[in-house]
């Protein structure tokens, strides 16, 4: 398929040919052209999801075996769908099977939009032991285990919650160094910060490009969102975004100077005012609830060239007690203009404070970026496609809302 001398991620028009060659096994339904992105590929829902005892990895094993061990449930998918309660593992067999050649990886993780509403999801492959990375040569099924976290939502056979990535060689052959990010940058800047690429000295840079957090707020103070407890269902089957005020409340960050009284952005007790002498606040700062989910913006804006594809990192836990995102591939062609009239995308971060409240400041690194060669350029690009629905994102819910503020919490 792929001369051994080549390497790098597998552009749109390769994962094509690698349907019509059978690598890629799309079912007797085949597969629709939306679902090709510009470097990966939307993994479909199967007709049956179980619910299972536990989490695992097959190990040696496969996965069929493990159903059969751990299922406590089986939920049709089929028609209206099903209900998946939250913090329970579901086990979802995709409508895509893999041939893969020798030399040829894949990798997964969840879409955007399914980050943005707290459903944590990794794909399985029998015989494996890591989650969302799939061996060189394998050949079999894939598995997308499903939690539903702050809401219980809606799925039905069909929807795309995972993509998958292809890439040819090994990792070190098509991953750039921290030397080569920089030396990109320097000469076609990938960060952005209101309108001006950041300055080479001031990128941060180890093992992959860091992204820090705004929350300057806008006229309110307002800079971003946090999940309801108790709301509805989340039907992720409907044709149009719903009402995010029943799903969200927003999140002001804390005044700059305390003594003024405000609204509280927790919705606990209305208006709060500090005790009086108490020092002023740094712009800027939020303090997280312990174990809620956020959604939250990134301060600068980043720019995929079309020769290169991304990956948003797991946040180091030794630098708090803080989980940043879900979601992980930014495709070429996020943020990208090549006639500049706009300069770089926004990245939408989902923020949870683990065990203790948690206090987050503006421009806080919280997560970072890894890149990677492109085996060619694809022949389309993030933005330039209907799908493309974060292309100049400055709001952090995702599609499946409507885009306008909630109501403030009550």
């Amino acid at each position: 398929m792929i001369p051994p001398d080549r390497f790098g991620v597998l552009p749109n028009h390769y994962l094509m040919r690698a349907i019509e060659d059978g690598v890629i096994d799309v079912g007797p339904a085949g597969l629709v052209a939306r679902h090709v992105q510009p470097a990966s590929l939307d993994l479909r829902l199967g007709d049956v999801a179980y619910r299972m005892r536990c989490s695992f990895l097959p190990g040696s094993a496969d996965v069929e075996s493990r159903i059969r061990e751990l299922a406590i449930d089986r939920l049709d998918l089929d028609g209206d769908g099903a209900v998946l309660e939250t913090n329970r593992p579901y086990l979802i067999p995709l409508q895509e099977r893999l041939r893969l050649p020798e030399g040829i990886r894949g990798k997964a993780n969840p879409k955007s939009s399914t980050g943005r509403v707290d459903v944590f999801t990794r794909v399985i492959t029998d015989g494996s032991y890591r989650f969302d990375e799939i061996a060189a040569g394998y050949a079999g099924g894939l598995y997308l285990e499903v939690v539903p976290l702050s809401f219980a939502v809606r799925l039905r056979k069909g929807l795309t919650l995972n993509q998958l990535r292809l890439v040819a060689g090994r990792r070190e052959l098509s991953e750039l160094t921290d030397d080569q990010v920089a030396d990109l940058h320097r000469r076609d800047p990938l960060l952005y910060v209101t309108g001006k690429a950041v300055p080479e000295g001031s990128l941060k840079l180890s093992g992959g490009l860091f992204l820090s957090l705004d929350l300057r707020g806008d006229e309110r103070g307002r800079v971003g969102y946090r999940a309801r407890e108790s709301a509805p269902l989340l039907d992720l089957t409907l044709p149009e975004p719903v009402d995010p005020a029943p799903f969200w409340e927003t999140v002001a960050r804390e005044k700059d100077l305390p003594s003024q009284r405000s609204e509280d952005p927790a919705g606990q007790g209305g208006p709060v005012a500090a005790p009086t002498g108490a020092p002023s606040c740094p712009p800027g700062r939020v303090v997280l609830t312990e174990k809620k989910f956020y959604l939250l913006m990134s301060e600068e804006a980043v720019v995929i060239p079309p020769g290169l594809a991304s990956e948003m990192t797991a946040y180091d836990p030794t630098s708090g007690e803080l989980r940043t995102h879900y979601a992980g591939f930014f495709d070429p062609g996020f943020g990208y203009d090549p006639t500049r009239e706009f300069l770089g995308a926004k990245a939408a971060l989902e923020v949870r404070a683990h065990d203790v409240p948690f206090m987050i400041e503006h421009g806080q690194q919280v997560c970072k970026l890894t890149f990677e060669r492109m085996l060619e350029e694809p022949t389309i690009l993030y933005g330039r496609e209907p799908g493309s629905n974060y292309q100049r994102q400055t709001d952090a819910l995702g599609k499946y809302f409507e885009r306008r503020t909630p109501k403030p919490p009550s």
